[in-house]
């Protein structure tokens, strides 16, 4: 597919990676064209930056014309979408997105990486110590990485390095994505239970990883983080033919400044990130990266200039008693972890985590128990969520008691409007505190780098 120039239409291109995906074609020189229903920053200003944003949201099945070579299908489609009816009206060959990466890939070697938590982190240090070492190669992010142009690159590389996710592939496969890749090389960093809406119990979700593990081909690598126990259950189970791998937490130590060091015997590098999870996340990719050429002591060259994926533990603000985090954490496990590697790095001061109430498991009252205890090592804990999108989705409101009995604080505090939780914040002191934020939305438009500017720290 990769040689012949194409013309390509994307159902749904505003996608995260949907859109980073239409414009690695773009640049390959296909003609790329695209719809959807709506489109918000910032795909919208990077289809625009591209040429590649629609004149008008909405779906438009005169632009599904037989000279199409094919139509990638997002998962925010639905079967009923005019576009889709109208492709399978000219049968033209339709992929969803993981069913496209795979067959411009079919001749390289693929590595995924899957887990509920870590998978972003792990797949941005593979990629950043390869391109630090200036190999050549393909790869699926689910983030950007300073240093590296796009989400998806796609070229005639011989190796693609992949962020697998559980999620379904479109509206027409059930597949998680994961799976459709077909991995050569597996990782998979930690298993809680997410996705509600598609996976209504604990046992189905665990499923999906279980399958993902068992695709490991004859002569390909599972690797597997064992202090987690789902992972290390599947991990261990026995399968025919493959290499299967541990790991675990890499050594590390701390000076007085909270300064995290990597160590390797007597030697100390100096890392840019921090937590538990994230000293796993960097063994994960340090096992994969050793499959592929890199030496450990390459690798600890490399790590010390990782300065982590866009919008994890992203550091907003510091002043000289108080810094103001932002993280992408929106599921339980990712939460928990989150606010831990805060109190880990500045224990001496208060943390305030705020969270929002975002994805559709979360504003679920059967899931919301999950996260019991989850902000639990803050000594102010904040929820924020927006009652009309609940309204508009037709789920029923969580009260304020419920979301603190789900969250077992009683004295977690809950906004659920914007420029209230603002103006509580502002009006705080912030000597000696920390102010961390979680979400994979955007706080119902709230501008954080201008309100950690307005913050009271003296």
């Amino acid at each position: 597919m990769q040689q012949k120039k194409q013309k390509i239409h994307f159902i749904a291109i505003g996608g995260s990676v949907m859109h980073n995906l239409a414009i690695a074609l773009k640049q390959g020189g296909h003609e790329v064209s695209g719809s959807d229903d709506e489109i918000v920053d910032p795909s919208r200003s990077t289809l625009a930056q591209h040429g590649l944003l629609p004149d008008t949201e909405g779906w438009n099945p005169s632009k599904i014309k037989p000279s199409l070579d094919a139509v990638i299908l997002g998962m925010h489609a639905k079967v009923d979408n005019p576009e889709l009816l109208k492709a399978q009206e000219l049968g033209l060959r339709i992929f969803s997105f993981p069913e496209y990466i795979y067959e411009h890939s079919k001749n390289k070697q693929r590595i995924v990486i899957a887990g509920s938590h870590g998978k972003t982190t792990i797949t941005a240090i593979v990629i950043h110590v390869l391109h630090y070492f200036k190999h050549k190669f393909d790869y699926v992010l689910g983030a950007k990485v300073k240093g590296i142009e796009n989400t998806v690159k796609l070229s005639d590389a011989p190796i693609i390095v992949i962020e697998g996710d559980e999620y379904l592939s479109s509206a027409l496969d059930p597949t998680p994505k994961f799976i459709r890749y077909q991995h050569h090389i597996g990782l998979i960093s930690g298993i809680a239970w997410d996705h509600y809406n598609v996976f209504p119990n604990e046992e189905e979700y665990v499923k999906q990883f279980d399958l993902f593990a068992d695709a490991t081909p004859k002569g390909g690598i599972l690797i597997y983080c064992e202090q987690d126990s789902m992972a290390l259950m599947i991990g261990k189970k026995e399968r025919v033919d493959t290499l299967e791998l541990s790991y675990k937490n890499h050594p590390h130590t701390s000076d007085n400044n909270g300064q995290f060091f990597l160590t390797n015997g007597k030697e100390r590098y100096p890392i840019k990130i921090f937590g538990s999870h994230n000293f796993q996340n960097i063994s994960g990719a340090k096992e994969i990266l050793k499959k592929i050429g890199i030496t450990p002591e390459q690798f600890l060259e490399a790590i010390t200039s990782f300065e982590g994926a866009a919008g994890r533990l992203q550091k907003i603000k510091e002043y000289a008693s108080t810094s103001v985090y932002k993280d992408f954490a929106h599921a339980p496990s990712k939460a928990k972890a989150t606010v831990k590697a805060l109190k880990e790095i500045a224990p001496s001061r208060d943390l305030v985590a705020v969270f929002e109430l975002h994805t559709f498991s979360s504003l679920n009252k059967k899931f919301i128990p999950q996260y019991k205890d989850s902000m639990k090592a803050a000594q102010q804990q904040i929820v924020y969520f927006n009652p009309e999108k609940m309204k508009a989705k037709g789920m029923e409101v969580l009260t304020e008691d419920e979301i603190r009995k789900a969250f077992n604080a009683p004295g977690l505090l809950v906004f659920q409007d914007k420029t209230a939780l603002e103006n509580f914040l502002l009006q705080q002191s912030w000597k000696n505190k920390n102010l961390l934020f979680m979400s994979s939305g955007q706080f119902g438009g709230l501008d954080i780098p201008a309100l950690a500017d307005k913050l009271q720290v003296s």
